[in-house]
């Protein structure tokens, strides 16, 4: 799978999603760490990668815009705040949300649960 990392998590988290076989970027790689929010998801939208952040904004940004990609990780309530961990923690939970990652959706990771969201948000039924 294709990952961009984003500054609120540390690059070690793309080295290690890297070293299990993945293709993922972390935003310094592409000297983006100052470029806003819609940048970095239209960046993670052309190169088919999933967005991983600790930023609440982007799926705010994905509900208001009704996107329906790219897909984003979101980290929420970790106390397990070493990147080691966060990188364990997607990759244990691959099986169950690569399908809906392709798909277009919000994963939302928490310690004991993970949500998801498909894509686009909308109001309506």
């Amino acid at each position: 799978m294709r990952f961009l990392v984003d500054n609120a998590l540390s690059p070690s988290v793309a080295e290690r999603l890297n070293q299990a076989s993945h293709d993922a970027v972390h935003l310094r790689d592409y000297a983006m760490e100052r470029a806003i929010d819609q940048e970095l998801l239209c960046r993670a939208a052309a190169e088919h990668r999933h967005l991983i952040s600790a930023d609440t904004d982007f799926a705010n940004l994905l509900a208001l815009g009704q996107a329906a990609s790219p897909s984003v990780i979101l980290f929420r309530r970790l106390s397990l705040r070493r990147p080691s961990s966060q990188a364990d923690l997607i990759l244990s939970n691959l099986g169950p949300i690569s399908g809906p990652l392709e798909k277009g959706c919000i994963v939302v990771l928490e310690e004991t649960r993970i949500r998801v969201r498909p894509l686009p948000i909308t109001n309506g039924p």
